[in-house]
């Protein structure tokens, strides 16, 4: 992030977020393609997640994630230490809106690890 190419930056405009709240290490968590019968495995999901995390965090500076989602999944990637920093933000020219989410990537891996952030 940070070079105004994901939808996450466009959307943190639309709520007049400054671009240093970035800051280096942040990146935006896309989307994810799956098989139809995996698509509703939270377990496939976290291991999928866990596995692009883990490798990011070993080969480059990883320190903040951001997404955008359905108010929906955002309850979903609760369970993943990431928490809703706004709801219904609108997507300009269209009638889509979006929840945007955040996490630390420490907090993210330890919760996909199923680990407490703290514990090595």
């Amino acid at each position: 992030m940070g070079y105004r190419l994901t939808l996450t930056e466009l959307l943190l405009q639309q709520l007049g977020h400054p671009e240093p709240m970035l800051g280096n290490g942040s990146w935006e968590v896309g989307r994810l393609v799956l098989a139809p019968e995996y698509r509703s495995d939270v377990e496939a999901l976290r291991h999928c997640l866990f596995l692009a995390l883990d490798y990011s965090c070993k080969y480059t500076q990883v320190a903040n994630l951001y997404a955008s989602c359905t108010h929906v999944l955002s309850r979903l990637y609760r369970r993943f230490g990431f928490q809703a920093f706004a709801r219904d933000v609108p997507l300009p020219g269209t009638p889509k809106t979006y929840t945007l989410i955040h996490g630390s990537s420490p907090q993210v891996l330890a919760a996909l690890s199923g680990k407490s952030a703290g514990a090595q």
